[in-house]
């Protein structure tokens, strides 16, 4: 007997384009004349999963922040999966922010989803979490479209992705 269609839930950004992405921005800052003889700078620290931002003021944060998601949303890395952080203050005018990538669907959320799943009304639909992803399972396979299009409607402040979907 063959098991259950089934898909997998997941959220997470492609680091190799958000490093693709602050490369762009590096050198467009290096450019542009604006940020002459300012230390502005932008570094990837992959294994964290953070994005560090460092200007000599407000003002140079907000443009670099501008620079930096523009070209984060042309390489197509969802904006909902950055989680930015509040200023840090440094030696005089100078502040920090980091950005957090969300990687992977966290507790909280999972929690929410699959009580939206149950909460939506579909009866033969069963979840699982499985460490940072979300399994649903359901012998209709037409149960699991309307799930797909009923959770695309839904705000979880991620951007949720779609697959493994086995027949």
């Amino acid at each position: 007997m063959a098991a259950n269609p089934s898909f997998d839930i997941s959220t997470g950004v492609d680091l190799q384009e958000v490093d693709n992405a602050v490369n762009q921005a590096v050198k467009e800052i290096g450019q542009r004349y604006d940020f002459r003889g300012t230390h502005c700078t932008i570094e990837l620290d992959r294994a964290e999963g953070v994005v560090q931002l460092a200007a000599d003021d407000e003002f140079r944060m907000k443009q670099l922040l501008d620079v930096l998601n523009a070209r984060l949303a042309k390489r197509g890395v969802p904006a909902r999966n950055l989680k930015v952080g509040d200023l840090e203050r440094g030696a005089g005018t100078s502040v920090r922010c980091p950005i957090r990538l969300t990687q992977g669907i966290d507790a909280d959320t999972a929690r929410r989803i699959t009580r939206a799943i149950k909460d939506g009304g579909y009866k033969k639909v069963q979840t699982s979490v499985q460490g940072d992803e979300i399994r649903v399972a359901s012998p209709s396979r037409d149960e699991l479209q309307s799930v797909i299009a009923f959770l695309r409607t839904q705000d979880f402040g991620v951007e949720l992705r779609f697959g493994n979907f086995r027949g």
